[in-house]
């Protein structure tokens, strides 16, 4: 588990290295936007898959037994959460998930929330299929913490025509672990409301305090009545290209009728190489997890730490969950605009733009940790140095 190994990705067809130029317009940037990591999958899931090329046969493959129960018993595990086998739907990704739910469980002109800033495919899930979309923006405290405003919830809801809310929890961009106090909230109001929740849990394994995550279909029997949670081994153990997530859908009806939207658009068979990596993945990457998490954490340090030390204008806070880190640039008084373009081109970091994530975040950069230490240093060698220029040049 050697994560300081730098590992080329260029010329590999990847989204994050290879198309640089497209995205960024120059073709220097150090890429920290998109959240995949740089480093190697767990050598264990590297063998499975090993294993299953040499077999030479990649037909049609099931959701196993041993798949299944590889998935409860990680749940049961790291998030205290026992749930069925049966509860377990695939589906090629967490974003195809929630676009099929929106399209099968509610109606074009029925209110859908999300709480903003959050990562952008939320917004178009629901826009793209007619829904009207309702923004529930956090807070930001003078703190630096992100919190729900459950004030503007309740007034959403009491239209009475509000029938799904869209959780990322733990929440990206913002970096939150939301706790079984504020879930609980979500739940009542749901309940109340006869509103689904459909909660992204992509992120949870990716936690700082271990136990802090509360899977929301575990809150009561109410809430695991009314919800969809959204899982995959993709952001855990770096296996996103393989396109495998697991919806986990507690009511027999709602699972049923999920099922039919799979169907209708044929996405509901596993590959071989995506049920290969993912159940040897919660069969023995916990260890590796661990050491992950403290090598991001370090990562995540050493940025706060330089920048407080280096760049006042510049403002971080480490946040609770993913190897994303949240950063306010909203110090050096640069509009969205004049901000990327001063990233790209002259501190040479392509980064996400925080407005891409609502209107509410310009001036925020989502930074992505999992790399290298030597790739975090040099992103801070550029960026102060351009902001050293830049004061030179104010």
């Amino acid at each position: 588990m050697n994560f300081d190994l730098t590992i080329n990705r260029t010329r590999t067809a990847s989204l994050k290295w290879d198309n640089i130029p497209a995205v960024f317009g120059v073709d220097d940037a150090l890429p920290m936007w998109v959240a995949d990591m740089d480093f190697a999958a767990p050598p264990a899931v590297v063998r499975a898959m090993h294993a299953r090329v040499e077999h030479g046969v990649f037909g049609y493959t099931l959701q196993t037994e041993t798949y299944r129960e590889a998935i409860t018993s990680w749940m049961d595990k790291r998030h205290n959460w026992s749930i069925k086998p049966e509860w377990i739907q695939y589906c090629p990704g967490v974003v195809p998930a929630l676009s099929l739910i929106v399209e099968a469980f509610t109606e074009p002109g029925d209110q859908v929330i999300i709480q903003t800033p959050v990562y952008p495919p939320f917004y178009s899930v629901v826009k793209d299929h007619g829904r009207e979309l309702v923004q529930n923006p956090l807070i930001l405290t003078e703190q630096g913490d992100y919190v729900m405003d459950f004030e503007d919830l309740e007034r959403s809801l009491s239209g009475g025509r509000v029938k799904m809310i869209i959780l990322c929890s733990p929440h990206n961009p913002v970096g939150r672990v939301w706790t079984k106090e504020e879930l609980s909230r979500i739940a009542s109001l749901c309940e109340q409301h006869d509103v689904l929740v459909v909660s992204d849990e992509i992120h949870a394994d990716l936690i700082y305090q271990a136990g802090s995550h509360t899977p929301f279909a575990s809150l009561s029997e109410d809430a695991a009545m009314r919800s969809f949670i959204c899982t995959a081994a993709s952001k855990t153990f770096n296996i996103a290209g393989l396109n495998t997530a697991n919806i986990i859908i507690p009511n027999d009806t709602l699972r049923r009728r999920f099922d039919k939207a799979l169907q209708r658009y044929a996405l509901g068979s596993i590959t071989p190489m995506g049920a290969a990596a993912t159940e040897t993945a919660y069969r023995e990457g916990g260890e590796w997890l661990d050491a992950l998490l403290s090598y991001v954490r370090g990562n995540m340090e050493y940025i706060r730490d330089f920048i407080q030390e280096h760049m006042p204008e510049v403002k971080v806070k480490l946040p609770q969950a993913t190897y994303l880190l949240w950063i306010d640039f909203r110090g050096l008084g640069m509009s969205d605009e004049d901000l990327n373009r001063f990233l790209v081109q002259k501190a040479k970091i392509g980064m996400n733009r925080g407005v891409t994530f609502g209107k509410s975040a310009e001036g925020f950069m989502r930074m992505n940790m999992a790399c290298t230490r030597a790739t975090a240093e040099e992103a801070m060698s550029r960026l102060n140095a351009a902001i050293t220029q830049w004061r030179k040049e104010a």
